[in-house]
């Protein structure tokens, strides 16, 4: 009898290894972030490196190797962004004091979901601010300077001129204003549009918004847009509603859309041409005995920073 009850136990003590063992793998799955000491860790740094620099290709110039093998990308105005602390951060500190590995990690799914993202997974609500502002402006009234006037129908919209983020805008509109006149549904989440520039912070933190460097749009609002407003549930109905038409055009020119976060924000599209790359190149996880940037061999554009990374970061 004794035998018994620990021969259930151990089996009790199994299954609850392999139920979170299984959890741990759903939330890690889309996660392409590894120890240093992984042979996976140099190929997955590199890609997000070139992610960046084929995405702000006027404002980040080199990338460098330098002592404690810590790596850095160099911006034009001569700073420098580390690519990795090594310190092991919850999801608050990764948002409030990141690293680019800790921006990059999560890949932005742009295949379509049917339910709602866990809580924790949030691609593209980590953000590098020295890059944003070496990129965007500084301060609120050099982003300002750098505000221009977007149509988008029947009125214009300020948007932020730099890397192409307006113009980016510019060719959503053009593809989804036809199909709003055709979609009722298409014109109803997008119109009218609920704001863009607005140098504010994000609610509850000491961070400011993408709004601020009037790099993100709020499309026609709906009480279950917001994480905030609404439960998951209610989330979940309106993500079911939701036209995928809106979102394939805005990813096709490099936003992401909040409905592809766990705290949901399905109104919202930020420009980040950095994930949009990463996910359409490298969305599964490198093959060993295969290059880094496999799959990218016939791209010019890209293989000119593929060969700058290979030269500055030959030693890893």
């Amino acid at each position: 009898m004794r035998l018994r009850k620990v021969l259930g136990l151990m089996a009790i003590i199994i299954i609850i290894g392999c139920v979170f063992v299984i959890n741990k793998y759903i939330y890690k799955k889309n996660q392409l972030a590894f120890k240093i000491e992984d042979p996976l860790y140099e190929a997955v740094m590199k890609r997000d490196i070139l992610s960046l620099m084929i995405s702000y290709p006027e404002y980040i110039k080199d990338v460098t190797r330098e002592e404690n093998n810590k790596v850095y990308v160099i911006l034009n105005s001569g700073k420098k962004i580390l690519y990795d602390d090594k310190k092991i951060k919850n999801r608050w500190q990764k948002a409030g004091n990141p690293d680019i590995q800790d921006m990059m990690e999560q890949i932005y799914p742009l295949n379509d979901i049917t339910e709602i993202l866990p809580d924790n997974y949030n691609p593209g609500c980590v953000r590098i601010y020295p890059l944003l502002k070496e990129v965007y402006g500084a301060n609120k009234s050099q982003v300002q300077a750098n505000l221009v006037k977007v149509s988008i129908g029947y009125r214009f919209v300020e948007f932020n001129k730099q890397n192409n983020a307006a113009v980016a805008l510019q060719s959503v509109m053009k593809e989804l204003l036809p199909l709003a006149r055709q979609n009722h549904k298409v014109y109803a989440a997008a119109f009218p549009c609920n704001g863009t520039y607005n140098y504010r912070l994000i609610g509850g933190t000491n961070r400011l918004s993408s709004h601020a460097f009037g790099i993100a749009i709020d499309l026609n609002s709906n009480k279950y847009d917001y994480w905030r407003w609404a439960t998951r549930e209610e989330g979940q109905k309106r993500l079911n509603s939701y036209p995928r038409e809106v979102v394939r055009a805005f990813e096709k020119f490099g936003f992401v859309w909040g409905g592809k976060w766990g705290n949901f924000d399905i109104m919202h599209y930020e420009y980040r041409p950095e994930l949009i790359f990463k996910a359409r190149y490298f969305s599964e996880k490198p093959t060993l005995g295969l290059p880094w940037y496999d799959g990218l061999q016939n791209n010019e554009k890209a293989m000119k920073y593929v060969w700058l990374i290979e030269e500055r970061l030959a030693s890893g």
